[in-house]
């Protein structure tokens, strides 16, 4: 029986592929931005803060909205008002502009994700891993073809503001198509496509999972998972540049072999997951990798060596927060949208104030002060890994 929401998903698997060009494209066309604002880029960077403002702002309503008149209306919105924030940003007159506007692509990002991903899950009760993971794999592909739009631009002396226009259209485009697609109902347990019953969910509960123990651990690990990540596709580009001797575009190209390396280890984890390899573990081996890796860039700054580690950086740090959804969703089944939204507030948080840390230091230190910033964020997301894992298996009886 074919499942009726593909349509659904191919269209919300679009807009995160356009999700993943939106968040490296300050990063991308950092020096263009701060020509046009008149700026440093420390103050690009809190750009990236206001981002998460906005998607702070927005997630004090939108996880409940989600639960309350569904996931179509937010992802269909969205999509739409995306187009303000890419077509606004190139054209802004000041700073203070952009920061709106910022502000504006904040909104979006929360509205986006308080409907898709609980209508994922609803879509593909019994592959929801693997289906928030691809994602993740989305979100990659995205942020490689970016870096090579910007690379094109640079080469062939185009309006940078071209990189933002091109997402525009197709943001424009897919949010019609979105407006035909069927999604699934929200405010039933049982689902018609698979007659999930969430109910048996809540029975195999050993014991009941308790928000202010597990939903809490899931909520710092959705915070430190972006952090660890949101530093590395920030700061990069500068660190290839400033330490590494790179010119602009071989600096802006370490985000493509970032990129390449999320979008493979999701496509990995999707084969590992029908294998029967658990989310929770990930979340505990993919932040060893990155700490190992962040600890190489550090102590061999070399042009090669740092392509290798971009690469395995974006491998080991990509799906991570969209398995700590899903864990969430487990946990508390009744509640998706809103449950899931916070862990997206925490990400939020995460985008608010990582950007003003790293900006500060690269202001009155250097960017390597940066990454052992982020080395000290991955050791504390794997021993939110090793404590969620714990909690996990007494929750589902796992020992």
């Amino acid at each position: 029986m074919k499942n009726p929401y593909l349509k659904m998903a191919m269209g919300l698997y679009f807009n995160y592929l356009l999700l993943g060009m939106v968040n490296v494209i300050i990063a991308s066309n950092m020096n263009f931005l701060s020509q046009q604002l008149n700026t440093g880029s420390a103050e690009i960077s809190f750009l990236i803060s206001a981002i998460g403002i906005g998607k702070l702002v927005a997630l004090s309503f939108s996880g409940r909205l989600s639960d309350k008149v569904g996931r179509k209306p937010l992802v269909v919105s969205a999509s739409f008002i995306y187009v303000i924030f890419l077509v606004g940003i190139p054209l802004a007159p000041n700073y203070h502009v952009a920061f709106v506007f910022a502000i504006i692509s904040g909104i979006c990002n929360s509205i986006m994700d308080s409907g898709a991903y609980p209508a994922l899950i609803d879509a593909f009760p019994k592959n929801s891993g693997s289906a928030m993971v691809l994602l993740k794999a989305f979100i990659s592909f995205g942020a490689t073809l970016l870096p090579i739009l910007v690379v094109f631009i640079i080469s062939n002396n185009l309006f940078y503001g071209f990189a933002f226009f091109v997402p525009a259209a197709a943001y424009l485009i897919n949010g019609f198509f979105l407006t035909l697609a069927i999604f699934p109902k929200h405010n039933v347990g049982k689902y018609d496509y698979y007659s999930v019953d969430y109910s048996s969910i809540r029975k195999s509960f050993s014991i009941k999972p308790m928000f202010w123990r597990e939903g809490i651990g899931v909520i710092l690990i959705g915070f430190s998972s972006v952090a660890l990540f949101m530093i590395i596709q920030t700061w990069l580009p500068t660190y290839g540049q400033q330490i590494v001797g790179l010119g602009k575009e071989a600096a802006v190209g370490l985000l493509s072999y970032y990129s390449i390396g999320g979008l493979i280890s999701v496509l990995l984890l999707t084969i590992l997951f029908k294998k029967g390899i658990k989310p929770i573990t990930v979340m505990i081996v993919y932040p060893s990798i990155a700490f190992i890796t962040l600890l190489a860039m550090l102590a061999l700054p070399y042009r090669v060596v740092i392509m290798v580690c971009a690469f395995v950086l974006g491998f080991s740090t990509s799906g991570i927060f969209q398995l700590a959804v899903t864990i969430m969703a487990e946990f508390f089944p009744d509640t998706k949208g809103t449950s899931t939204a916070y862990v997206s507030i925490a990400s939020s948080l995460a985008f608010i104030v990582i950007p003003f840390i790293t900006g500060m230091m690269t202001k009155y230190f250097s960017v390597t002060s940066v990454f052992i910033f982020d080395l000290a964020l991955a050791i504390l997301t794997i021993l939110l890994g090793i404590n969620l894992s714990f909690r996990y298996k007494r929750v589902f009886n796992m020992h």
